[in-house]
């Protein structure tokens, strides 16, 4: 059952909303919003009843200051989502949301959904079980920048009372592609509850929370986050016979087996 519809969050900002996942939340989040104003980089589809559509880099300051204006909270899956060459993930998902930060503490938004990453955490072994207490160990140029994104939301907090959900996003797909997504899978209906509880729980203050759906395998603790409320109701069992006779066997001298990043763990260098 998906989360009922209530329009109780107001003026929502969704950045990244021409992305896979963007795509997949902008309809779903539109009934409970008062006005979803949805933004990316790269065009948009035109705006529906109640929506505003403004196309903006998250590296431009003076438009993600105009973007901030009149919204009472925001879900920031905008940057880059893949793991890439440094330059570009500097602009877009360090310096970007240092512009996304500080425009919300210009126009007074006080609570932030954060996009981050499982690949925070990507050089922990796939037979460790772990949570967001545990010190982060990022697999690339993109876990580090989604660990800064992290840090900085902390810093917003602690400094300027700017409440954040980070969400360590595992692999969001209609259905689990090989064996690994067996424990990082969430489905597309779990991702819309966990938004939908980082955005309406009472309180929140600098939370840290896996997106993972109810899988029975599984590498990360969420007990530390259960104050959000988040309870996934899908799992990816019902795909695990169909993924282990696509991969019957594993190699075990592969750190992309070994460690929880998967194939992120050897990417690179890009120079």
């Amino acid at each position: 059952m998906k989360t009922a519809p209530s329009a109780a969050l107001g003026r929502l900002l969704l950045t990244g909303a021409a992305g896979a996942l963007g795509r997949q939340l902008r309809p779903r989040l539109l009934p409970h919003c008062t006005l979803l104003r949805v933004s990316d980089v790269a065009a948009m589809e035109a705006a529906n009843s109640g929506e505003e559509v403004v196309q903006a880099a998250l590296e431009d300051k003076a438009a993600i200051h105009a973007l901030l204006k009149g919204i009472d909270a925001v879900v920031h899956l905008g940057g880059i989502s893949t793991e890439q060459a440094f330059d570009p993930v500097l602009q877009a998902n360090i310096i970007g949301v240092y512009n996304l930060y500080e425009a919300a503490r210009q126009h007074g938004v006080k609570r932030i959904v954060f996009a981050s990453s499982n690949h925070v955490t990507g050089f922990y072994r796939q037979d460790e079980v772990i949570d967001a207490t545990m010190p982060v160990r990022p697999d690339g140029y993109y876990g580090v920048s989604k660990a800064f994104g992290e840090n900085l939301s902390r810093f917003y907090f602690d400094r300027y009372c700017i409440e954040t959900v980070c969400l360590r996003i595992g692999s969001s797909f209609p259905e689990p592609k090989d064996r690994r997504m067996l424990a990082t899978w969430l489905s597309y209906d779990d991702l819309e509850r966990l938004v939908i509880a980082s955005l309406t729980a009472p309180v929140v203050g600098h939370s840290i929370v896996y997106g993972m759906s109810g899988n029975t395998t599984t590498w990360w603790d969420n007990t530390p986050a259960r104050h959000i409320g988040f309870r996934p109701q899908d799992s990816s069992e019902p795909y695990r016979a169909a993924r282990e006779a696509a991969q019957p066997t594993l190699d075990l001298q592969d750190p992309a087996v070994l460690l929880q990043g998967g194939a992120y763990v050897r990417m690179g260098p890009f120079e």
